[in-house]
């Protein structure tokens, strides 16, 4: 991201438009949605509320912002155009931070704050509240006399949920450190009323995650708890076959109308999942695997396998293809494993690197022969071709596992000595 090492001020930010990667306006910044936390640690910034064309003011999470500079937010041009809703665990900055009365926590002065900082952890994509700057005494904006000051995000009280009381808003932040298994282990055992409330204040991507990691029942009962736009957020922010086996839990007429409600090229590709049989190659893959050109370079490839969305099963090859690049693909020509992605130079074409020799599954390859096609050639992902030779999507090790262990492991504990002790 341009601005990764630079803090920013959000009062500079605010108003400043919003452009797609081809330069386009999608709106603008009308304020930044921050998450209170737990343990001492600063507001997390997930992501800005724009306003788009029709004045209907959408969120725009931190996932899909490559540039904060020159008084712009550049976005991956994936934007959801529902409108905002504000969560019980977020906070608007220009909103509810700006004005607002604190206390400084050596000297407990009453200051204003008239500014918030934020900026880029160091090697991550995460954005926290680094700095207030505020004026002594009482009054606003607007008051010109004071002392006026920057100061650190822990020299000021009034912003930690310790201090805001308890409740599935504090659970979300404890949460926040934990892997999505163990987050939706803790979730398992929760009584159902305060489950729905940890996860309506989930953010959208988070909840995805957990879900993915739920038995079935937890699933269902918290999608069909979840306002139905909001539900079908959720699907589409879920891994493609993931989704498509909570869907197929679900009533017919309501798996049709979270269907509609998803976006088209999401929806189809679910549908498309659906329709195999649950325990075949067909059925177990994803529809996203990284998908390359063979004119695409060996740096390209990387830059593609480094994304931090990305699960470690499918970072570990890219499959070489003929337009079009997604599922369904033109001719299939290839993998690469990532190994050789790291003994090549960089400007080496991937086609000219591609493992031809391992032949693909079909579709309807059965799961005890999946099994044993990734056991015998130490694979952790494999691809699905169609008859016509198209790329489909791979079938990855952990979707195999799933359907290989015994129905309930996924309510195991894991977070007992033993497993603490052997490094859990």
């Amino acid at each position: 991201m341009a601005a990764g090492a630079s803090r920013v001020f959000v009062s500079h930010l605010s108003g400043v438009p919003v452009f797609d990667p081809n330069g386009d306006q999608v709106g603008r910044v009308r304020d930044l949605v921050a998450m209170l936390r737990v343990g001492g640690r600063p507001p997390r910034l997930l992501g800005f509320v724009v306003e788009v064309v029709s004045r209907r003011r959408i969120f725009l999470p931190m996932t899909r912002v490559t540039g904060i500079d020159s008084g712009q937010v550049i976005t991956t041009g994936v934007v959801n155009m529902r409108r905002f809703e504000q969560r019980p665990t977020e906070r608007l900055i220009l909103g509810e931070f700006l004005d607002r009365r604190v206390r400084l926590v050596e000297t407990d002065e009453e200051v204003t704050i008239l500014d918030v900082a934020i900026q880029q952890l160091p090697a991550r994509r995460d954005w926290e509240i680094v700095k207030y700057f505020v004026r002594k005494g009482r009054g606003g904006a607007l008051r010109r006399k004071g002392e006026t000051l920057t100061v650190d995000w822990s020299a000021v009280s009034g912003f930690s949920l310790e201090e805001h009381g308890q409740g599935a808003e504090s659970l979300v932040a404890t949460f926040e450190r934990l892997r999505p298994t163990d987050v939706a282990n803790a979730l398992h055992h929760l009584s159902p009323k305060r489950r729905s409330e940890v996860a309506a204040a989930l953010d959208d991507d988070r909840l995805a995650d957990v879900l993915e990691e739920l038995p079935e029942d937890d699933q269902v009962e918290i999608i069909g708890k979840l306002k139905e736009e909001r539900a079908a957020d959720v699907l589409e922010a879920m891994d493609p076959d993931d989704a498509a086996d909570l869907l197929s839990e679900l009533p017919e007429e309501d798996k049709e109308r979270l269907l509609m409600l998803m976006r088209p090229d999401d929806a189809a590709d679910v549908r498309r999942l659906m329709s195999y049989e649950e325990r075949t190659a067909g059925g177990l893959m994803t529809t996203e695997p990284i998908v390359l050109r063979p004119d695409a370079t060996v740096a390209d490839a990387l830059a593609r396998v480094r994304r931090p969305d990305l699960s470690p099963a499918l970072a570990a090859q890219v499959y070489v293809c003929r337009p079009p690049d997604e599922t369904p693909t033109g001719k299939y020509l290839g993998a690469v494993h990532f190994q050789r992605l790291l003994r090549d130079p960089p400007f080496t074409l991937v086609s000219s690197i591609v493992d031809s020799d391992l032949v693909p599954l079909t579709p309807d390859t059965p799961l005890s022969v999946v099994t044993s096609y990734l056991a015998a050639y130490n694979l952790v992902s494999v691809p699905v071709v169609d008859e016509s030779g198209s790329l489909l999507g791979a079938v990855t090790v952990d979707d195999v596992l799933d359907h290989l262990l015994p129905e309930d492991w996924r309510e195991t504990d894991f977070h007992g000595e033993e497993w603490v002790a052997h490094g859990g």
